[in-house]
């Protein structure tokens, strides 16, 4: 008999809106090698950009927030795995799965550390730089706890295992680090590519209901595009979302070359149309999904800090097993400031020798820190080892066990008082 997973995702998976639906179907294709039997649930709405995870041969269930008929659905089906689509909806449905399915194995995908994104946030308003006090905001706080509730939680980016572990010095037996899993380009692929002189203007791309990807854009629009265009008045910076709202569309200016495109039906077609990629993000967390397609589709990328953060952090020695300069093994440029971006730009974009080297280290990234082959071996072994032993593994966790004791005492209640009010 097939093991059992059910994933309650916080919204139904679009690949092509962000990437947090592609890293969600990357999750569901290591379960499904794993053999488990998969149940996907929501309470969210779907759209005309949910993917069909039938194709996967997944079920789906609809839920509802706060109603006792997830406690029947979870009882029937007697799941041998939980995974958390972030911590929210741990927050929601956590204390239900402990109570009807107490021996299942519950993992959290965080996506990416909400709270150090949020922190960012709140010096980015403040003009100043990140202290202890951002990082311990409310939201920190209720992530962690989420943790700590858990059996396993993944870790998408290397810099955020650093924080979790340094900072807040959480066990590591709570973590793992499970980055991007991707296929590597193969030599083919990239021979088809178009090549420098077949590609013109610039591109950012990002969902526009994400508040970081918003900021770039007005960023760019502000205090970047106006210095690239006085030194290439005919360039174009052509930028993709979905979700393209009121504010973001005002935003557009065909004088300027500073054009709203809204959703991409196809990422691949329009980031291989573009010579550069722009990233300009001051606050997020996690890893960035525009840049690997960037990558992917060999459009070298101008990005700042925040942006950079998790993708090539470990540097030359696993990257290509050299002891050159870290800096050098990047798919592009990384700085902050606009000047010296708007610099970097105009070098992607106008010296072919410095661009084709930068489009060749993307692709070596690629296959030396996200290639799936390198992970999805260890993290078979640990979901194993889990379930094999995991009283033992509760035992040692004894802050998620007076979390789990507290949760069942008011998260618990609260959402049976709204349950009430409902009917």
């Amino acid at each position: 008999m097939k093991n059992k997973l059910l994933i309650i995702g916080f919204v139904w998976p679009e690949p092509k809106s962000s990437a947090a639906g592609s890293r969600m179907l990357q999750l569901i294709e290591q379960f499904l090698n794993q053999d488990f039997e998969i149940t996907f649930a929501s309470a969210a709405k779907t759209s005309d950009n949910t993917y069909d995870l039938s194709l996967l041969d997944v079920k789906t269930q609809s839920i509802l927030l706060n109603d006792v008929s997830f406690d029947a659905f979870i009882s029937q089906l007697q799941p041998d795995v939980v995974l958390f689509d972030r911590f929210m909806v741990e927050e929601q449905y956590g204390w239900r799965v402990a109570e009807q399915c107490p021996n299942a194995l519950c993992v959290l995908d965080t996506e990416d550390f909400h709270g150090i994104r949020k922190a960012r946030e709140l010096a980015l308003k403040e003009g100043v730089d990140v202290t202890v006090e951002h990082l311990q905001n409310d939201t920190t706080k209720r992530e962690i706890a989420s943790i700590y509730r858990c059996d396993l939680s993944l870790i998408i980016s290397e810099a955020e295992i650093d924080i979790l572990t340094q900072q807040f010095k959480i066990d590591r037996s709570l973590l793992h680090y499970l980055p991007f899993l991707l296929e590597p380009v193969a030599v083919e692929a990239i021979t088809q590519l178009p090549k420098f002189e077949e590609r013109q203007h610039f591109i950012t791309i990002g969902n526009f209901l994400h508040p970081p990807n918003y900021d770039a854009v007005l960023f760019l629009k502000q205090s970047i595009w106006p210095l690239i265009r006085q030194q290439l008045p005919k360039a174009e910076l052509h930028i993709y979302g979905a979700y393209e709202s009121q504010k973001v569309t005002q935003l557009h200016n065909k004088k300027d070359g500073f054009l709203i495109k809204g959703f991409a039906e196809d990422v691949n077609d329009v980031m291989q149309q573009a010579k550069v990629c722009l990233a300009p993000l001051r606050f997020g967390a996690g890893l960035k999904g525009k840049l690997v397609d960037a990558m992917q589709n060999g459009t070298p990328c101008v990005m700042s800090r925040i942006a950079a953060e998790g993708m090539f952090d470990n540097g030359s020695k696993d990257v290509c097993h050299t002891e050159r300069s870290r800096s050098v093994f990047v798919n592009g440029f990384i700085t902050d400031d606009p000047k010296s971006f708007t610099q970097k730009a105009l070098e992607l974009y106008t010296k072919e020798e410095v661009w084709k080297d930068k489009q060749n280290i993307g692709f070596m990234v690629l296959k030396h820190r996200f290639d799936k082959s390198n992970f999805k071996d260890e993290f078979t072994q640990k979901i194993e080892d889990l379930r094999t032993d995991l009283k033992s593994h509760r035992q040692n966790n004894f802050i998620g066990n007076i979390l789990q004791h507290q949760t069942l005492q008011s998260t618990k209640y609260l959402s049976k008082w709204i349950e009430e009010k409902n009917r």
